[in-house]
């Protein structure tokens, strides 16, 4: 009589969302190795929005932060774009879920509660769309100190990299032709598919070197385009996009070790390295400006101060802030381009003026009461093309 009761309560689904654990400290070599479904456990402060991103594309089923998402510094965006992707996220579980949650394991998440099988391994915060408003409003206080510390290394940046800002020294040399030239540079930024999409008529009229950042050459690529030159880890870059042609640009620390420099040998393709403290985006604006580029435009880059100071990119904003005073009037961000290069006259109104056009002519014609001649010299004309035409199957 107890059988068929105990199977009964084993079949019916517990509440929550289960899926796969990953787990790993790196939040980049994470990235690499999620997919659909997955349940992700990690271990970053102030949750950035790169990340978010590439956790939404990725289609996770839920995300476990051993360290609170949003620590109050400053407004970081991460949070709020998984909440608001229906993405269940657990905050501040510590760090000894890391070591009890194996990789592979089957994870269930309810509420605030981490399950591995029936047995409770962690338990935080569940964050929803009214806590992280909360939080949000207390984080904007951070922003003055976040300035603040933003200032100082930002003259520690330019004491070590000064002549690479200024002079240009360690700059790689490329076989395209730049110097003259307009350059678009496409990095995975937010909605960069979008606005490369609205940006076809700019690169059809301008012609300009395309250059992709990580994966904004597999966007390029995607949206038809051939990149010229790609700057970024090749391991985060498509085999058939780094196939293409394009001159290759890897950037690699003080040291001069490139991550994904293996891949490329691999591939047995040819690739250079850009030894500097940057980040990619800035990489590729520095070697846009080097070589003489008469103006640049962007897809894809950070653009409001909230993203500016996102925690993802601290650590290379003052790159960022000096390469964009460096390019100055040079830089355009790409929807000002797409906006400047967008008809103004619609569709509709050209079909209507030519309709409004024949009319005026028509009108004229009766009017002028040589209408009727016109009319019989296109009959005649009509007919005699169609005796023609019979005569030569006759």
């Amino acid at each position: 009589m107890k059988l068929p009761g105990v199977l009964n309560r084993a079949g019916q689904s517990q509440p929550g969302v289960t899926g796969v654990a990953r787990v790993d400290r790196r939040t980049g070599d994470l990235l690499r190795r999620i997919g659909p479904g997955d349940i992700v456990v990690l271990d970053q402060l102030d949750l950035d929005r790169a990340t978010a991103d590439a956790l939404v594309a990725a289609g996770v089923a839920g995300v476990v932060n051993a360290s609170p998402s949003i620590s109050g510094r400053f407004p970081n965006l991460g949070p709020e774009l998984l909440v608001e992707a229906g993405i269940p996220l657990v905050d501040g579980v510590g760090v000894h879920a890391l070591r009890e949650i194996r990789e592979g394991s089957k994870l269930r998440l309810h509420g605030c509660v981490v399950y591995c099988g029936d047995k409770e391994v962690a338990t935080g915060v569940q964050q929803t769309a009214e806590t992280i408003a909360d939080q949000m409003i207390e984080a904007k206080a951070g922003m003055s100190a976040q300035l603040e510390a933003f200032s100082a290394n930002t003259i520690e940046f330019l004491r070590r990299e000064r002549s690479l800002i200024l002079d240009g020294i360690g700059v790689p040399e490329m076989r395209v032709p730049i110097k003259g030239r307009q350059v678009l540079i496409v990095a995975p930024g937010t909605d960069h598919v979008e606005d490369l999409k609205q940006l076809k008529r700019y690169i059809s009229e301008h012609r300009p070197v395309l250059v992709g950042v990580s994966g904004g050459a597999d966007a390029l690529k995607d949206a038809g385009y051939k990149p010229e030159i790609i700057v970024g880890d090749p391991d985060r870059i498509s085999t058939d996009t780094l196939l293409g042609g394009a001159e290759v640009v890897i950037p690699a620390d003080a040291g001069g070790h490139a991550p994904g420099l293996e891949r490329i040998q691999d591939l047995g393709i040819g690739a250079v390295t850009f030894p500097a403290s940057g980040n990619a985006e800035d990489l590729a604006l520095l070697l846009a400006d080097a070589h003489g580029a008469c103006l640049v435009v962007t897809v894809g880059f950070q653009a409001t101060l909230r993203e500016f100071l996102d925690s993802g990119r601290s650590g290379s904003n003052p790159s960022t802030f000096l390469t964009r005073l460096k390019l100055g009037s040079k830089l355009v961000d790409g929807k000002a381009a797409a906006s400047l290069h967008r008809s103004r006259v619609s569709t509709a109104a050209i079909v209507l003026l030519v309709l409004a056009a024949l009319v005026a002519v028509a009108a004229g014609l009766a009017v002028s009461g040589v209408g009727g001649s016109y009319a019989d010299w296109t009959v005649s004309t009509w007919n005699d093309f169609v005796a023609w035409i019979k005569g030569l199957f006759t």
